[in-house]
């Protein structure tokens, strides 16, 4: 099996421009690694390629699931490899892309997670905010609560109820994990930016056609780009004053983004070239065939 070419990097960094170019080389079908795009009817906020911007590259573990059910990090590790095994089994390459590093990982690696038990970074609170819920759950005598990764998994395993094995440095497949990056003052203006266009083609439309599935829809209350829009329905928030929430917690998730792809995968990042991202295409592309595996 050749190596799986997953590509990570923070949100807005051009990762889906880049696995389309690299599939069309590499005879390669696509995975989503990315947590929002799964459902329907979430596109704008999501940031999903359109079906003109895949260019016929068949996308997968996209556009499938209703906003108003759950879909688990252990659902998308059921999938993912089902999917993993059906694209090799018909001789083409894979490319998984994505900046949901949680889910990537679960496929990709032996977690071992019980059926039904879910697994949340919980991307939209804050550390106070998932230290108040643990809170809720008479916990005491807490130590390292400065550590974001132990209070995850601390309520992970409070709201679970349950024990999660897992083995995660064993790897399943063979992989090459290509990171994309940019100076950081770049990567700000280029979320922003993104986001004003969100709303240029037909965010606030989008969410208010959803507004209705907002009391059921656990994606839309935590989902970036739609859990914002909550206090606008309900408690009247400015429109101008939600475009900066968006804004504020993508910056916020970029950084944890970072953190996660350099402790959690061998990665090999580029500096993306913006001005010529032919560039950098030929770049990772040469970096690949360089560095090709088969087993």
């Amino acid at each position: 099996m050749k190596n799986i070419i997953v590509i990570v990097g923070p949100t807005g960094v051009g990762k889906t421009k880049l696995s389309i170019e690299l599939a069309k080389r590499l005879d390669a079908e696509i995975i989503n690694g990315d947590s929002v795009s799964i459902y329907k009817d979430l596109n704008i906020g999501s940031a999903k390629p359109s079906i003109e911007e895949r260019e016929g590259i068949p996308h997968h573990l996209m556009d499938f699931i209703d906003v108003e059910c759950d879909y688990s990090v252990f659902d998308y590790q059921r999938d993912c490899r089902e999917k993993i095994q059906d694209i090799s089994s018909r001789g083409k390459r894979i490319i998984i892309v994505g900046g949901t590093g949680l889910y990537i990982k679960a496929a990709l690696y032996d977690y071992r997670f019980t059926e039904g038990t879910s697994n949340n970074t919980y991307d939209n609170l804050s550390n106070e905010e998932i230290l108040e819920k643990i809170k809720a759950y008479s916990v005491s005598n807490l130590v390292d609560v400065g550590n974001r990764k132990r209070l995850v998994r601390l309520l992970n395993k409070l709201e679970n109820n349950e024990e999660i094995t897992n083995y995660k440095d064993n790897l399943l497949y063979p992989i090459k994990v290509i990171g994309l990056t940019t100076d950081r003052s770049i990567l700000y203006d280029r979320i922003n930016n993104r986001v004003d266009n969100m709303l240029g083609n037909g965010l606030l439309k989008e969410v208010e056609s959803l507004k209705d599935k907002y009391s059921s829809s656990r994606i839309l209350n935590s989902g970036i780009g739609y859990k914002e829009f909550y206090d606008y329905f309900y408690h009247s928030k400015k429109i101008d004053d939600v475009v900066e929430e968006i804004k504020k917690d993508s910056r916020r998730f970029a950084k944890r983004q970072y953190t996660f792809f350099n402790h959690q995968f061998n990665t090999k990042w580029f500096d993306v070239d913006f001005l010529n991202f032919n560039h950098t295409i030929d770049q990772v592309y040469h970096y690949i065939m360089e560095n090709e595996n088969e087993v």
